[in-house]
């Protein structure tokens, strides 16, 4: 953290200034930021050492102690604000000084009334504990009910090719969340609008767009989706030619395509039925997932396996705290926030990974995406802590989404003994790239649907009693999905995929997943 400030004192002490009145403020304004990381470093370690108890063990003890915490960093944040704006600041010569302080100075939620903020709070933890404390029963026995989203429901989409099956758990997984959450999301588009409004923006849309520092955000996000639209276009074509082989009248020849039918809670990944879709099915075709459970991985092996990954590019291998601290399976005797998540505690040591892993080829990928972002983490952990986060909102995606191209390669896969085919077979590369796009190309639109559905939320277009209506109509155009069943408004369907309900804009992964491909495929890169 000193190294920057320090260069910044050096270049600002020998510079030539026009104004020494600015100067002498600059010169204070380094002191003052000096003291302000080192405070907001604490806050920020209180925050998460509270916030990961919490999201680790969902007890109402965990929930109110996080509650007061980030009340108390929030009033701590929001006395830095106010000194802040007292300072002249984009009149300082020094770009680095003149930008921690242009980020000091978006409060953000903390801009609320501390009654109001704890509200909020507590509105987007109570939509957590429903969606993660939520469970079904299981169509072929009523009385077992305590089928969760991580592993039960995920693993039943993956496999079963049972289309009565399938739209049970699609649909008692949607039920047993949106509508407890429906009057909730309510009151935390109105509170996350009001706070947006006391940062100068005109609702919480803007406010998530602003760290791209670009006016037209959303029409190059639109630009890039129609560039790569008609590849999607031809490979939903091709997945429902094959479903219909697979499922009969069950999927129309043109239309949409039944949302419980592709593999995925949400259908954002098709690769769960990439087993009777493949292009090719006269070679071989290495079943990842089996092949790791072949060859005894483990949880820890997965994740010492992503280690080496890292450590075979030149980056840092996990400290002991990783090991020590993280939670990389289900635990048994309590609720967690299942949903994958890496963790910096901002004390420059501390590091850690929150994930329900299971042995499967899709959680062996998630695992190299969190661990790419635990590397972010290590690479900048000693910058001031303005400079910690991704360079926008998407920069750490960005990462993780990269790394998953690479792993998923047949070169690479076939370097750490899980394929051992001819990987120069054609149509095995071709296998392997078709398994790349149910992967990533088809999660494109739907992270592009889940902020545009936002967007018209929070500006009012889309108002509660249009919200699932306009839900639908989204995944239809985008996607080319429809639900197995007819959906009302009486049902919240965007409730039942975790980043809606818990405050997390989706196009950071929707923009990277969208650069990155473009981008990769333009140079001729090899996954």
């Amino acid at each position: 953290m000193l190294v920057g400030l320090l260069i910044s004192l050096l270049l600002l002490t020998s510079s030539e200034s026009k104004d020494p009145n600015i100067e002498e403020e600059e010169l204070a304004a380094y002191n003052f930021l000096l003291a302000i990381n080192r405070k907001t470093e604490e806050n920020d370690n209180k925050v998460a050492v509270a916030s990961w108890a919490y999201s680790s063990n969902l007890t109402e003890e965990n929930l109110q102690n996080q509650l007061t915490v980030a009340a108390e960093a929030a009033k701590d944040e929001k006395e830095t604000w106010q000194r802040v704006v007292q300072y002249d600041w984009r009149r300082f010569s020094d770009y680095n000084i003149r930008r921690q302080f242009q980020l000091y100075s978006v409060l953000g939620q903390s801009a609320l009334p501390e009654d109001k903020l704890t509200k909020l709070q507590k509105i987007i933890s109570d939509m957590e504990a429903i969606y993660s404390k939520a469970k079904i029963c299981d169509l072929k026995d009523e009385k077992k009910c305590d089928l969760a989203l991580e592993p039960d429901l995920t693993n039943i989409l993956a496999k079963s090719r049972n289309p009565e099956e399938l739209s049970h758990v699609w649909l008692q997984w949607r039920n047993s969340v949106g509508p407890k959450c429906k009057n909730l999301y309510i009151d935390y588009v109105n509170i996350s609008n009001e706070a947006a409004r006391m940062n100068n923006f005109t609702d919480n849309s803007e406010y998530w767009l602003h760290s791209y520092e670009v006016d037209d955000m959303k029409q190059q996000v639109q630009n890039l989706w129609e560039q790569l639209r008609p590849l999607y276009l031809q490979i939903h074509a091709y997945v429902r030619f094959k479903l219909r082989q697979q499922y009969g009248e069950l999927v129309s020849e043109k239309g949409p395509i039944p949302a419980h039918l592709l593999g995925n809670m949400w259908s954002q990944s098709w690769l769960n039925v990439a087993d009777f879709t493949l292009p090719y099915t006269d070679v071989e075709n290495a079943d990842l997932t089996a092949e790791l459970v072949k060859q005894n991985y483990t949880v820890t092996k997965i994740f010492r396996t992503a280690e080496e990954f890292f450590k075979s590019i030149n980056l840092t291998e996990m400290p002991e705290t990783f090991w020590n601290n993280s939670i990389l399976s289900k635990p048994k005797d309590r609720d967690i926030i299942c949903h994958a998540s890496a963790w910096d505690f901002y004390d420059r040591k501390d590091f850690r990974i929150k994930q329900c892993t299971e042995i499967t080829l899709e959680e062996f990928i998630v695992a190299h995406h969190e661990m790419g972002h635990i590397e972010y983490f290590l690479q900048y952990k000693d910058q001031p802590i303005k400079f910690r986060d991704g360079a926008n909102d998407g920069f750490h995606e960005a990462v993780g989404d990269l790394i998953s191209l690479s792993v998923q390669s047949t070169k690479h896969l076939k370097k750490i003994g899980l394929i051992k085919s001819d990987t120069e077979n054609p149509k095995i590369v071709l296998n392997n790239l078709y398994k790349v796009g149910l992967d990533k190309i088809t999660f494109l639109p739907f992270g592009y649907l889940m902020d545009l559905w936002r967007w018209d939320v929070f500006s009012g277009k889309t108002t509660p009693d249009n919200y699932n209506c306009r839900w639908w109509e989204l995944r239809e155009k985008y996607q080319g999905v429809e639900p197995p069943v007819d959906r009302s408004e009486d049902d919240f369907d965007p409730a039942a995929k975790y980043h809606i309900i818990s405050d997390v804009p989706y196009l950071r992964t929707a923009c990277t997943n969208m650069t990155v491909y473009k981008n990769t495929t333009s140079t001729g890169h090899s996954f």
